[in-house]
C-alpha cells in the first residue's frame, strides 16, 4: 500500500500501513463498514459507550443501520487475523526472549436470557466480599509482555470459552497454535531463549508444562499458599525390596519446617516494593491424581518437576500488607539470576490487566449489547485490530494532554493518549474502504394505483374461549340500575 507521508518516521508509518491493509484483507463480509467502525473506535472523542454513537464519527460514512448490519452479518477469518497480530513487531524481554501472559476475561451478559453459550463467570469486587458468579462469555487472551513498566501489551489472539471446556486444556491448544504462528512468522528462530507464559493462580502450571513440553515454551504461574509439593524419589538402597517410591519427602508450604535449606536466595531493592527476598527450592512436583483435569488420563500420571520460588516483599504501593507469594517455573536447576529474572517478569503480568480495563472502559469491548456469541467474536476482534494500530502508532503520535494533564515525553505515552491522535496518523496513511455508494429513495407507488397485492396472511395462535356461548352469557355480570333522581 502507499504511504501518502514522506519524513524520518516512514518505517512505522509502512508497517502501520502493512497491517491496515492486512486487517482489511481478513473481512470477507461487510468489509467498508467492519473497517470503519474500528477506525471510529479509534477516532472517538471519548469513551465508547454504544455502537450508535460510533456511526456519528466521521470516520464512519454510513449509517447506524449499516453499522448494526455489519457487527451482526459481516465476517472475519479469525485465522488470518491471527496470522496478521503473529506478525507485527513485538516486545521483548533483555535476553531477547518472548514473554507472554495468558488470562481469561469476561464479558458479562447478566440480562441476555436468550443469548446462547453463555457460562458463569466469577466476578471478584463486585461488592463488600461478594464474588458471585455472573453469566457471561469468557474470553482467554494471550498478549506479549514488554520488559520495562508499562501499561502496554501486544495482543495476539482471543478465544472465546464454551460451555464445557476445559481451561488448561483449552489454553494449551490456544498457546500450542500461537507459538507454531510465531515461529512460522519468524518471531522465533532456533538458538533463541525459550518462549516464557506467564499465568496466574487459575491455571494448572504443570499441567500447562506437561501439554506443551514438546515446544520451546517455558511455564511460569502462581500457586495457592495452600499447596503441597513432593520432593524427587531418594535413590534406591541396595537389597530393599517392594516397589521403589516414586515421590520423596512433602514441601508444605504452610509449614516451613519441611522446606529445608533453599537452593538459591537473592535479596534486592525494589522502588515500589522495598526489600524482596526470593528463595528458590529445585525439583519439586505435585503428586497427580486422576481427578479435575487429569481424570481422563490413562495410566500412570507423569512427574511434571520444576523449580518453586517464594517471594516476600516489605511493602506494598497501597500500604496493605504484603503475602508471600509462591510462584512454579517449569525449569529446573535454576540459579541467582534466573530466580530474579523469573519472579520480576511474574510482576509484569498485571500490564495485562491494564489492557483489560483499556478494551472494556475506552475502546467499549462490553459496551454493546449483542445477542449472538459470533457477533461477539465478530466485535472482540475489532477491538484488537484497534488496539494493534494503537500500538504501531504509539512512535508518530504526539503528546495532545489536556490542560490540567501533566505533560509526558513521546516514550511515556499511554494509550488513551495516542488515540487521541490518531484522527492526525490516520491521515497519513492510506484508507483502504471504499466510500459509501450514493442512494436516493425509490420511486414509490405511482399516484392514483392500489396496492393489488394479497394481504399476507400470519398463523397467529390466539386462546381459544372455552365453554358455550349461553355458559359464558351466564358468567356475564349483571348489569346495576341506573340511579335516578
Amino acid at each position: 500500500m502507499n504511504l501518502q507521508h514522506h519524513d524520518g518516521r516512514r518505517e512505522p508509518l509502512a508497517e502501520l500501513s502493512r497491517f491496515r491493509g492486512e486487517f482489511y484483507a481478513c473481512l470477507t463480509a461487510r468489509s467498508d463498514a467492519l473497517f470503519e467502525l474500528a477506525d471510529a473506535v479509534l477516532c472517538g472523542d471519548g469513551p465508547v459507550r454504544s455502537l450508535a454513537e460510533l456511526s456519528l464519527v466521521g470516520e464512519h460514512r454510513r449509517g447506524h443501520g449499516g453499522l448494526y448490519a455489519a457487527v451482526s452479518k459481516g465476517r472475519v477469518d479469525a485465522d488470518q487475523m491471527r496470522r496478521a497480530l503473529a506478525s507485527v513487531p513485538l516486545p521483548r524481554a533483555a535476553d531477547g526472549r518472548l514473554v507472554l501472559a495468558v488470562d481469561v476475561t469476561c464479558w458479562l451478559r447478566p440480562d441476555a436470557h436468550t443469548s446462547p453459550q453463555r457460562i458463569l463467570c466469577h466476578t471478584y469486587g463486585r461488592g463488600k466480599d461478594q464474588h458471585i458468579p455472573v453469566p457471561g462469555w469468557p474470553y482467554s487472551i494471550v498478549c506479549a509482555l514488554e520488559p520495562g513498566r508499562s501499561s502496554w501489551t501486544a495482543p495476539l489472539d482471543a478465544l472465546r470459552l464454551a460451555p464445557g471446556d476445559d481451561t488448561a486444556t483449552v489454553t494449551a491448544r490456544q498457546l500450542r497454535d500461537l507459538v507454531e504462528r510465531l515461529i512460522t512468522a519468524g518471531q522465533w528462530q532456533a538458538g533463541d531463549p525459550d518462549v516464557l507464559v506467564i499465568a496466574d493462580a487459575g491455571y494448572d502450571a504443570p499441567r500447562l508444562a506437561h501439554l506443551l513440553r514438546d515446544l520451546p515454551v517455558q511455564a511460569l504461574a502462581r500457586m495457592r499458599s495452600d499447596r503441597v509439593l513432593r520432593r524427587p524419589a531418594p535413590p534406591r538402597q541396595p537389597h530393599t525390596r517392594g516397589r521403589p517410591p516414586r515421590h520423596g519427602g512433602e514441601f508444605v508450604f504452610g509449614q516451613p519446617d519441611t522446606w529445608g535449606t533453599p537452593d538459591n536466595e537473592t535479596v534486592t531493592n525494589a522502588r515500589l516494593y522495598g526489600t524482596a527476598r526470593a528463595r528458590s527450592w529445585d525439583r519439586l512436583h505435585p503428586k497427580l491424581i486422576h481427578r479435575s483435569s487429569w481424570a481422563a488420563a490413562d495410566g500412570t500420571l507423569p512427574i511434571v518437576e520444576g523449580t518453586m520460588i517464594r517471594l516476600d516483599i516489605e511493602h506494598l504501593p497501597s500500604g496493605a500488607t504484603p503475602k508471600p507469594v509462591w510462584l512454579w517455573w517449569s525449569g529446573t536447576e535454576a540459579d541467582a539470576v534466573d530466580t530474579d529474572r523469573l519472579w520480576q517478569a511474574y510482576l509484569r503480568r498485571f500490564d495485562i490487566e491494564h489492557t483489560f480495563r483499556l478494551f472494556k472502559q475506552t475502546l467499549g469491548w462490553t459496551c454493546p449489547k449483542i445477542r449472538t456469541p459470533e457477533a461477539a467474536d465478530r466485535w472482540t476482534w475489532l477491538i484488537l485490530a484497534a488496539y494493534t494500530q494503537l500500538r504501531l502508532a504509539r512512535p508518530l503520535a504526539a503528546d495532545r494532554h489536556r490542560p490540567w494533564e501533566r505533560p509526558l515525553p513521546a516514550d511515556r505515552l499511554t494509550p488513551a493518549r495516542v488515540r487521541r491522535d490518531f484522527r492526525h496518523i490516520r491521515s497519513k496513511v492510506a484508507c483502504p474502504a471504499r466510500a459509501p455508494k450514493l442512494t436516493r429513495p425509490g420511486p414509490g407507488r405511482p399516484p392514483g394505483r392500489k396496492n393489488t397485492r394479497p394481504t399476507p396472511r400470519h398463523d397467529v395462535h390466539t386462546p381459544r374461549r372455552t365453554g358455550t356461548a349461553s355458559s359464558r352469557k351466564a358468567k356475564s355480570p349483571t348489569p346495576r340500575p341506573r340511579r335516578t333522581g
